[in-house]
């Protein structure tokens, strides 16, 4: 057992025959002296550091008077403790000093003229090598422990247990969504856990790497994200001791978790990748007819959802959106589908399930255009509602209206090509085709169009003549404005 660098155990070794003045409180004996200096400067703080303890034979001080402030000044730098010698320039330990040390709550002990002071600072020196090699061989013993742990079948679940065990504190395992996944050594208690969920939650909405300290209920946690930045596949929270603080050792033991446990992730994430090209067929399966096909292979991750159905469409589902869905469904196992659609995702959810829509506006800022209720049979209707609905999400989630599909959706595929070609001779610019729907969808207002697409008016106006040129068409009557925007409708 190494003792640690304190003064408790500076006042314990017997040769070194220190005594305490007064009553020590144990955090004050228990602190790490982080060096032992000796001076007997009248404001020796400039040359000291925090959690040092200051030896002096107090020629500093001139008669009874100066005590006060002279440890004011040591308290306020941060010194742990003062040892005084005595019988070099006054016998014993002068009682101003003894009174202003008791008001001002600074440890106080006595170096004997027998005891030099070098011997003093050898033995704390000793103590700081012996527990620096201590630490750093438990770091190692730590590291290959865990290491050895990570060669089970339950790879990450048994490395995040040795890592409980070799710190002796509580560690969890946050997914990319912010549910706790894995915790050892046993669960937190409610409160506390409920508090660490939401910094968990917190720290991985920001989608950047980061690692922080955070106290709940009086506990300090260290939080790191795993993953890489715009992709965090989860966060590793940690126990940290009192001060909130992990040593460098356990520092160095932690980060070696947080990598294995971020190529872990990264491993789930290639099943992920795995499971979306069944979840797009299964989809697939479904908008053909095939229901009895796409209940087969949906069932290992718990079936399809229960009629009525409510479908959601998302335009643009960047990976961390795609792995946030497919943690989501395995939380609400046979509640949730997804699948890639047009060049988007689809989503299919069940009574119960379709607030995942609102989390994914929430957490990723992607507009979501959600269906009526439907069934399986009514799916193709039930996609072209959401398709409406997300022409008008404007960045949140918007709901299917009645009003949101009109005649020009019926068109049949022989009035597509008919629009096709009408608009082919804007195909090479494509800046007239989106003035002419800005413009067409304000009412033919110049002034609205340019707003929206953020150039001036006469931008604008400029556009339209060049595009009534190349369509020889004139846009002054409402029948030929309404001709084109069939057109512009039939084919978006």
């Amino acid at each position: 057992m190494v003792d640690r660098p304190t003064l408790r155990a500076l006042l314990a070794r017997r040769d070194l025959d220190l005594r305490a003045v007064g009553e020590i409180p144990d955090d004050a004996l228990d602190r790490t002296l982080r060096w032992v200096h000796s001076s007997d400067l009248t404001d020796p703080t400039p040359f000291l550091d925090e959690g040092v303890a200051l030896l002096t034979t107090g020629t500093q001080f001139a008669g009874a008077e100066g005590f006060d402030a002279y440890v004011e000044r040591l308290v306020a730098r941060g010194v742990a403790a003062l040892g005084f010698g005595t019988e070099v320039v006054r016998d014993g330990v002068p009682d101003g000093l003894v009174a202003a040390c008791a008001a001002a709550g600074l440890a106080l002990f006595e170096v004997p003229f027998g005891t030099p002071f070098i011997a003093v600072a050898r033995a704390n020196a000793e103590a700081l090598a012996a527990e620096g090699f201590a630490r750093r061989s438990w770091a190692l013993a730590a590291q290959r422990a865990i290491a050895l742990a990570a060669l089970r079948p339950d790879a990450l679940g048994a490395a995040l247990s040795e890592l409980a065990a070799q710190l002796g504190r509580w560690v969890g395992l946050y997914d990319a969504t912010g549910a706790l996944d894995l915790a050892r050594p046993t669960r937190l208690p409610r409160a506390t856990a409920a508090a660490l969920d939401a910094q968990a939650a917190r720290i991985l909405a920001g989608g950047v790497r980061a690692a922080e300290t955070v106290t709940v209920e009086g506990r300090a946690f260290q939080l790191q994200t795993l993953g890489r930045g715009g992709a965090l596949r989860g966060a590793l929270a940690v126990e940290a001791a009192v001060d909130g603080r992990l040593d460098q050792e356990e520092r160095g033991v932690v980060t070696t978790v947080v990598a294995m446990a971020g190529f872990a992730l990264e491993q789930r994430e290639e099943l992920a990748i795995a499971r979306a090209a069944l979840r797009a067929g299964v989809l697939r399966a479904l908008l053909r007819g095939e229901l009895e096909l796409a209940r087969e292979v949906a069932e290992p991750w718990g079936g399809l959802p229960a009629e009525p159905i409510t479908v959601g469409l998302i335009a643009d589902a960047p990976d961390a959106l795609v792995s946030y869905l497919d943690l989501r469904a395995a939380q609400l196992r046979g509640r949730l589908a997804f699948g890639a659609h047009d060049g988007g995702l689809a989503i299919v959810a069940a009574e119960g399930a379709r607030d995942v829509a609102a989390e994914v506006t929430e957490r990723f800022g992607a507009p979501v255009g959600m269906s009526l209720p439907a069934s399986y049979a009514e799916l193709p209707a039930a996609i072209d509602q959401a398709r409406a609905a997300l022409d008008r999400a404007e960045g949140g989630l918007a709901i299917f209206r009645a009003g949101d599909l009109g005649v020009l959706h019926a068109l049949d595929d022989g009035a597509r090509a008919a629009a096709r070609a009408v608009l082919a001779p804007l195909a090479a610019q494509p800046e007239l085709t989106a003035t002419l729907r800005a413009w067409l969808a304000h009412d033919a207002r110049f002034d609205e169009a340019a707003r929206t697409l953020g150039v001036h008016r006469h931008t604008v106006r400029a556009r339209v003549a060049r595009a009534e040129a190349l369509l020889g068409r004139d846009l002054s009557s409402f029948a030929a404005r309404a001709d084109l925007w069939a057109a512009l409708v039939a084919t978006a």
